[in-house]
């Protein structure tokens, strides 16, 4: 059964891998600006961001792959408290006839490996496995979905929207994230269910007690279904998130001098022998203007027009432009999304290369 549910879920996760790898690649040099602690950082592009999405994929991918090729093992013959007596004394004592009686039954279900030790059922901490692993996905899950909701309320993504969805009944304007709303309501609760099969591996007394059976008779079906269901949701999201390039420039723009700030210290120091201290006042004076004239007066960004008319920065006036332009401030982005798609997605999707066609549909 869970053999089944596994290779359900496998081919799942590795459609949401190749949609968002095709939109990495589709907007891998787009550059925005990337956010910590939910403030303006540094310019990165929308494409490296979504390899830090692919990147906690990839792990899930392989924790599903580990479940179903390793920790997925037969019980095996084992008898009662899994000494394997009974099954000595059929066969009279003869122990090659009990090891074979146990490959053949390994076999005979499916599986290539049996437990060598166990108790009277196979080890309940293989549960526990199972939904960690589950539960790594809902972790992956949410993050993506959360990530879409705070880039949703910047105008910078989108999710799918039909034509005739209703945002709220209230305000005919909205257009609310529900997909990625309900991933992350699915997630949450899928991301906790391991702590329940986690405690029911540490109170199984000596070789066995039933109060596992109906813990896990609820728990571990419902991880899957939960699992299925985040997965079906990330996919169409996947398959139809919209990104809009000229929000992204105008959020960035809008803090763009602030964050080439540092780049004109080092242009000053290196180019016009300028005192480091003095000149890193002079920065910290007119930044600290620019903002408290945003935040207290609502007004643009004029860092820029307050450096220009400085004239201790008269020295690098011509360089302004280039210094402002963001795509010398990404770094390796673009090789990075490219060096990663190469080398560990694609050679991860390849397995899964004729079950990637199926789309996703969901009832709003």
């Amino acid at each position: 059964m869970f053999r089944d549910a596994l290779n359900i879920l496998l081919p799942k996760v590795a459609r949401c891998i190749d949609r968002l790898a095709k939109t990495a690649v589709l907007h891998k040099s787009l550059v925005c600006l990337a956010r910590t602690h939910l403030q303006a950082a540094q310019p990165t592009t929308m494409g490296r961001r979504i390899c830090m999405w692919l990147q906690d994929l990839l792990l899930d991918l392989e924790n599903l792959e580990r479940l179903k090729t390793y920790t997925m093992r037969f019980r095996g013959a084992k008898g009662a408290v899994g000494t394997q007596a009974s099954f000595l004394d059929l066969f009279q004592g003869d122990h090659q006839k009990v090891i074979k009686l146990d490959e053949l039954l390994t076999k005979k279900a499916g599986f290539q490996r049996s437990w060598s030790v166990t108790g009277q059922t196979y080890p309940r901490k293989v549960d526990s496995e199972i939904t960690n692993v589950l539960s790594g996905i809902g972790t992956t899950i949410h993050k993506i979905c959360t990530d879409i909701r705070l880039l949703s309320s910047f105008k910078e993504v989108e999710e799918p929207f039909e034509t005739k969805q209703i945002g709220s009944s209230a305000m005919p304007y909205k257009r609310n994230p529900i997909r990625s709303e309900r991933a992350c309501s699915l997630a949450r609760y899928l991301m906790h269910i391991s702590a329940s099969t986690i405690s029911t591996a540490s109170i199984q007394w000596l070789e066995r007690s039933l109060d596992d059976s109906a813990n896990r008779r609820i728990v571990l079906p419902e991880a899957f279904l939960a699992a299925d269901a985040c997965l079906i949701l990330l996919q169409n999201i996947t398959e139809g998130l919209i990104v809009y390039p000229m929000v992204m420039k105008a959020n960035l723009d809008a803090e763009l001098p602030f964050l080439v700030v540092e780049r004109i210290l080092v242009k000053m120091v290196s180019e016009a022998a300028a005192n480091r201290q003095e000149c890193h006042e002079r920065l910290r004076q007119h930044s600290h203007e620019a903002a408290a004239e945003i935040k207290l007066k609502g007004l643009k960004n004029n860092l820029l027009d307050k450096l220009l008319r400085d004239d201790y920065f008269a020295p690098i006036h011509s360089s302004l432009p280039t210094i402002l332009d963001p795509s010398y401030m990404i770094g390796r982005a673009v090789e990075q999304v490219e060096l990663f798609l190469e080398t560990e997605v694609d050679p991860a999707l390849h397995p899964y290369k004729d079950c990637l066609q199926l789309a996703s549909s969901i009832t709003i």
